[in-house]
């Protein structure tokens, strides 16, 4: 579970496509069930008092970082808010490391001094989760800047909230990804809330359009389908890809959740909530479309699930067992000798 999820680089288009109706699309339920349940799991152990600060879950919108890593290399950078666990679980990240650092332990990607909103894999090329709002978009740019630099046709996928689009370092980042037309796909995951302020009243104007001043193409798409986010973002990658500087797409997502574990979310109805979950569920529709496409067997999907769930509960016991940092942890990692 824990290998590279991203489309082989050899792979084409075609390819693909042809593949998409099959083992892809059990591939892509398999990811998101992944992330569903591990965030289930994070919400238990933080209920439990074993995750503790703040704890950001992604249920409901799994759709959006499974569909965008399947258009992906191996080469191609990650970066994001402090809604953080399903993009790293999406990138290949070992559910047993993330749940690790979850919980501050020292089997976790940051030996368990970063908790849930600032962890990293070099090796997946991962880079972060980031607390401060906004802040991940210029290092996101940064990121393509050094792609460009070294011609090594890789590109930056730098996510964001529709609350952090009101940044003002976010424009600054467009401003130089659209002058030296750097690769990089800016994925605004518009869950409709940012924190608990609907989007409708906290923000101007159509989010995809947010990049005209300076020549970005912005597309929005339907983030609670893995279908039409995946192809959209082979679409867009690939003119990235082709040397035309930047694109934004705006993913029409939603989360279930609070903002975070400490939000009531009283800022919306149940009845809103239940609507979405019965109407537009990412796993339950791509879920009807294999059965109805005969891919699978309903005995085959419990087969994947309680797969996945062992998955998730593995990681779980890993991280209550994994010891917590010695306390000469926390002189280190903090300056870096020149």
């Amino acid at each position: 579970m824990a290998a590279s999820r991203r489309r082989p680089k050899a792979q084409t288009d075609s390819a693909s496509k042809q593949a998409a109706s099959a083992e892809d699309l059990i591939k892509y339920y398999r990811e998101m069930l992944l992330i569903r349940r591990f965030e289930e799991k994070a919400g238990q152990l933080y209920g439990m008092g074993l995750i503790g600060g703040f704890c950001h879950l992604y249920i409901g919108q799994e759709a959006v970082v499974v569909g965008i890593q399947a258009a992906l290399k191996d080469n191609d950078d990650v970066i994001t808010s402090y809604r953080d666990h399903g993009h790293m679980l999406a990138c290949g990240m070992d559910p047993k490391g993330v749940m690790a650092e979850l919980t501050g332990r020292r089997g976790g990607y940051s030996k368990g001094k970063g908790g849930s909103m600032h962890m990293f894999s070099r090796e997946k090329n991962f880079y972060g989760g980031h607390g401060i709002v906004g802040a991940q978009v210029p290092l996101g740019t940064g990121l393509a800047f050094s792609h460009k630099y070294n011609k090594d046709d890789g590109l930056s996928a730098v996510y964001c909230g529709d609350g952090a689009i009101n940044q003002g370092q976010v424009y600054e980042s467009f401003n130089m990804a659209a002058l030296w037309k750097l690769p990089v796909l800016y994925v605004i995951e518009n869950n409709k809330y940012a924190m608990g302020t609907s989007q409708e009243r906290a923000s101007a104007g159509e989010l995809h359009q947010r990049g005209a001043a300076y020549g970005i193409p912005g597309h929005q798409v339907n983030g609670m389908d893995v279908l039409e986010v995946r192809e959209a973002a082979d679409k867009w990658v690939e003119y990235i890809r082709a040397g035309n500087g930047p694109v934004i797409l705006e993913m029409k997502t939603y989360r279930y959740r609070g903002h975070s574990m400490s939000d009531p979310a009283k800022y919306r109805t149940k009845e809103e909530v239940e609507k979405m979950r019965s109407e537009s569920d990412p796993i339950d529709n791509l879920k009807r479309v294999l059965l109805e496409g005969a891919y699978v067997t309903e005995d085959q999907l419990k087969e994947i699930d309680r797969e996945v769930k062992a998955v998730v509960t593995e990681a779980a016991e890993f991280a209550q067992q994994s010891p917590e940092p010695d306390p000469a942890e926390l002189w280190t990692d903090v300056l870096v000798e020149a």
